[in-house]
């Protein structure tokens, strides 16, 4: 048989780590990590042509480019699907006050928190907010995120969120790192809405998601992908929006063609995620509160439960979210960093790995599962990312590490030896 040209092979692996799925993993089948020792790839036109033992595929395919992994896993690049990554400023003022003993809410609930972000946010100008998010998708994508969900949310007002979406498409039209957007402008109340929360959200009913979808439709992601929806969120939570409120939020995005997603049960259970879920949300986040009730709803549902450690643990909360009860339960378990200036300035999805299997007992394939694979689906992506399969988008991690289970294994350091994106070695 005559040996076939490809773009690039990756070959010699010590672990080829697939995370082969036909859709997300739950329950047992989330410890199927699809490893193939000695394992190889074949990468065309940005596409996986080929995955298998490396005798067999440098016997078959013949490469322009060349990657000898001896030594080394491959695996699916890592999708982080919940952050706040455009931002203006800092919180470590707040930070400070934290670990002298305020709370998150009473930081909020003082005029600090999210509307802190929110007004050094809205005193930036698109170019600033550019710049500084760029540096961000910079240390993201040297830490193994080759996808990453970016949400609104910190400007709440609808020139400012509309800005804010204005700074997600640049990035996304030229940073390697592939970005999914979310509109969140029911992220906090602002001040201007103090004790008048039910006009903000008539506000972001009646004008600001009607511009954002028009935005939508006319954006550069439209013209990338025009099948996949703008995703809408809400955080249902005291001192942001009530459940009859995220009800009618997430019911008039959807009515406007967006497609759910909801922060739920951070801090108090208000009933959120059996609203998302009845709405069809693709994913629920957070979850630190939820009952077994609404576990059970969610293990029986389509929508991905995402959990956030780094959030717990940078907030000295001891409390995680039960993340093996959710698993031991069918729920379609995803990890995310929220990366954000307040509750989550965490860019590292290996310390997430690492910080899930510690205090939420996930095992170290569990982990990786929920880092790629689950990931992808909890952005709409699960069909094209998040593993390694023939037909699907080359987003391939080298790891210098012997055994995949040290990705959780150390914390701090970076595994990261080579990213490949989109089949493109960066």
């Amino acid at each position: 048989m005559a040996v076939q040209e490809v773009n690039l092979l990756i070959h010699s692996a010590t672990q080829l780590i697939t995370c082969a799925a036909d859709g997300p993993k739950r329950g047992a089948n989330l410890c199927d990590i699809g490893m193939i020792p000695d394992g190889a790839l074949a990468v065309t036109n940005g596409e996986i042509v080929a995955v298998g033992a490396s005798s067999v595929l440098r016997s078959t395919y013949s490469a322009s480019q060349e990657i000898d992994a001896s030594g080394m896993v491959v695996c699916p690049g890592f999708v982080d699907p919940h952050t706040h990554a455009v931002y203006a400023g800092d919180r470590v003022n707040e930070f400070e006050m934290r670990v002298g003993g305020a709370s998150y809410l009473d930081i909020m609930a003082a005029g600090g928190g999210i509307l802190s972000t929110m007004r050094a946010t809205r005193g930036a100008n698109l170019d600033a907010l550019v710049a500084q998010t760029r540096r961000r998708l910079d240390v993201l994508l040297a830490l193994g995120t080759t996808t990453v969900e970016i949400k609104t949310g910190y400007g709440l007002e609808p020139n400012h969120e509309l800005k804010l979406l204005q700074a997600i498409e640049l990035l996304a039209s030229s940073h390697p790192i592939e970005i999914i957007p979310t509109f969140l402008g029911a992220h906090a109340i602002p001040p201007e809405y103090a004790e008048r929360s039910d006009d903000y959200v008539e506000l972001v009913v009646q004008e600001m998601i009607p511009r954002v979808a028009d935005w939508h439709r006319n954006s550069w992601f439209a013209q990338q992908r025009p099948d996949d929806a703008l995703f809408i969120d809400v955080f249902c939570e005291r001192h942001a929006f009530s459940a009859a409120q995220t009800q009618r939020i997430l019911a008039a995005g959807f009515a406007a063609g967006m497609r759910p997603k909801a922060h739920v049960d951070q801090f108090t259970s208000l009933g959120g995620v059996a609203i998302a879920i009845q709405l069809g949300a693709i994913s629920v986040d957070h979850l630190e509160v939820t009952n077994a009730d609404d576990i059970a709803l969610l293990a029986q549902s389509d929508t991905i439960g995402v959990v956030i450690p780094a959030a717990n643990v940078n907030l000295g909360v001891p409390h995680h979210a039960p993340a093996r009860d959710l698993v031991d339960a069918g729920v379609a378990l995803a990890l995310c960093t929220d990366l954000n200036p307040g509750s989550a300035p965490c860019y590292s999805l290996p310390l997430v790995m690492g910080l899930a299997c510690r205090y939420m007992k996930l095992l170290p394939a569990e982990a990786f599962n929920a880092a790629t694979i689950n990931a992808a689906y909890a952005i709409g992506c699960g069909d094209r990312l998040g593993s390694l399969e023939i037909g699907k988008q080359a987003d391939i991690l080298v790891l210098d590490v012997p055994d995949y289970r040290h990705v959780a294994y150390y914390l701090g350091g970076n595994p990261v030896q080579q990213v490949v994106k989109n089949g493109r070695v960066i």
